[in-house]
This record gives C-alpha cells, structure tokens and sequence, in this order.
C-alpha cells in the first residue's frame, strides 16, 4: 500500500508539470493583451507594465521563473487585480463552489442511490418506472432550467428562499438542488443497473439459498458490490460541482471560481488562469487517488498489489 501510494504522488508531480507546462506555453496564444488598458496606455507606459510582470522577458524565461516560483508556491500577481496574490483569490473564490457543490453532491448522490435502490427491488413495478422518469429527466434537462422554475416557485412565488445573492445557508438552498439533480439522476441510473446485475448474480442465489433475509442481501451483499462502478462515475463528477458551476454560479450570483475563471480569461488574466486551471488539476488528481482507495474499502476483494 505504502509503495503504491508513493508511486501515485510522483505521478501527480509528473502530471501536475506537464499540464503546468501545457498551459503555460497554451496562454501564449490567446488573443488579445493582459493589459486591461492598453489602448489607453502610451508604448512607454505599456512597457513599463509589462516589465512589472516581467512580460517583457523572452518566453523561455518567463516559463523558467514561473515554474521556480510555482515550487515555492507562488501562483503568481493577477493582472486584474492589481498586487493581489492568485493564491489568495483562488482561496477567496473556492468557499462558495466548495459548499454548495459539497452539498450538492452529497443529497443528489444519497437520494439517487435510494431511488436505484428503490427501482431495483421493484423491478418493473411502479416505483421502478417512476424512479427511472426521474433520473432520465435529470440527465436531460439541464441545470440551469431547473435553476430558473426554483427562482420563480420557490423563490418569487413561496418566497421561502432568496432568489440571489449570497451570505447565510438559506441562499445555498437552491443552487445546491439545482446542482443535485445531476448526480442524482446518475447515481440512480448505475445504482439501478448495477443492483440488478449484482442481484442475479450466484452468490446472491447461494445467500438467499442459506436463508439470509431480503435486508441482508440487499444491503450486506448488493449495495456493496453495487458501489464500486457508481463510485467511478460520481468521483470525478464531484470535482466539477465542488471547483464551480459556472451558469449556476452566474444565475444565483454565487461568488465562486468559476465565474471568476472565466472573468480571467476574458481580461487574459494569465497567472489567474494558470492558477486556477493547477487547482483543478490538483483536486481532480487527489479525487482519483481517493477512488482507488476507496476500491479496496468497499471491497475486501480488491487489493493493491505493491507492483501496480
């Protein structure tokens, strides 16, 4: 365990400098100028900025001593903010997407695992189709839609939470449903189809032949197994909810990353993008190493061998 947990931080370090190389060279070719003014700003003083940036500096160079400073953990100075520290945006911005993605993921996946569940037990009865109408329209109707019918219903026509705006959990309310409905669907989606696939299988005959009870196969014997494909799915769906939605983020006015990545790269705020695009990479790599692990809780069966 320990020799494979090793081998998996120095695939990250590896990981984490191609795509810190890749983006760099990448922002090399956006349009435009990261200088927010620069058509009002004369060459000199345009110079003068750039050298502040050390954007005046051949390529190579700029490349060198970003990834100098990105070892000692420095992201960098954004462009749009003036002296503000990217570290300190990306940490300002991550709370709000980190909460209501956090939540999000949490009730779509428990209550779409229950609706599975639901939908496997009574196979082709009622409960089955409806739970089956509700995770084929989950992954349908995209979540800005249903962020639109709660703001009127819930927010304009109840009035029971705010329409916008952010400060106490009563505004985390409905971007966290808008985002659930997703991995809702998709939990019960594979929890459904992975129930009925585990339910047929022979040690499940044999359990039931031994006189264990419809609870203890379902729960000791199914969902167990039932767990591992769903939980390849969900784990990279949770990076994207938890590191920011952007057109929820937009439509509930959430101040999260998301809007703001995309804010940075309309200014071509370079170390902005940079720094962002890193954590992303960063949180969805420790998100696959947790899976992995994860694999051999769930199931005794699978271990890690200390070759793999």
């Amino acid at each position: 365990m320990a020799r494979y947990i090793t081998q998996r931080l120095v695939y990250m370090v590896i990981t984490m400098f191609l795509i810190a190389t890749f983006t760099f060279f990448l922002m090399k070719f956006l349009p435009g100028t990261p200088l927010s003014a620069a058509d009002r700003l004369s060459e000199e003083q345009q110079a003068v900025v750039l050298a502040k940036y050390g954007l005046d500096d051949p390529v190579p160079v700029q490349y060198f001593n970003y990834m100098v400073n990105l070892v000692q953990g420095d992201l960098g100075i954004s462009f749009q903010f003036d002296n503000r520290e990217v570290t300190t945006i990306i940490l300002d911005r991550i709370g709000p997407s980190l909460q209501i993605g956090l939540q999000a993921m949490i009730i779509g996946t428990l209550l779409g695992m229950l609706l599975g569940l639901v939908s496997a037990i009574y196979h082709n009865g009622f409960l089955d189709y409806g739970s089956t109408f509700t995770a084929v329209i989950g992954q349908s109707v995209p979540s800005f839609v249903f962020a639109g019918i709660f703001q009127y219903f819930v927010g304009v026509k109840l009035g029971w939470f705010p329409v916008a705006l952010w400060g106490t959990w009563e505004h985390t309310v409905m971007p966290t449903l808008s985002l659930a409905i997703f991995p809702l669907a998709i939990a019960a989606r594979f929890m459904r189809t992975e129930m009925l696939e585990v339910m047929g299988s022979d040690y499940i005959t044999t359990a039931r032949a031994k006189g264990v009870n419809k609870f203890g196969v379902v729960f000791k014997h199914g969902v167990r197994n039932a767990l591992i494909p769903l939980i390849t799915v969900l784990g990279p769906l949770a990076v994207g909810l938890m590191t920011g939605t952007l057109v929820i983020e937009s439509i509930f006015a959430v101040p999260g990353i998301g809007d703001q990545f995309v804010k940075s790269i309309n200014t071509n705020d370079f170390p902005i993008i940079m720094g962002t695009t890193l954590f992303f990479a960063f949180f969805f790599i420790i998100i696959v190493l947790v899976i992995d692990l994860l694999y051999g809780i769930i199931d005794p069966r699978i271990r890690l061998a200390e070759g793999e």
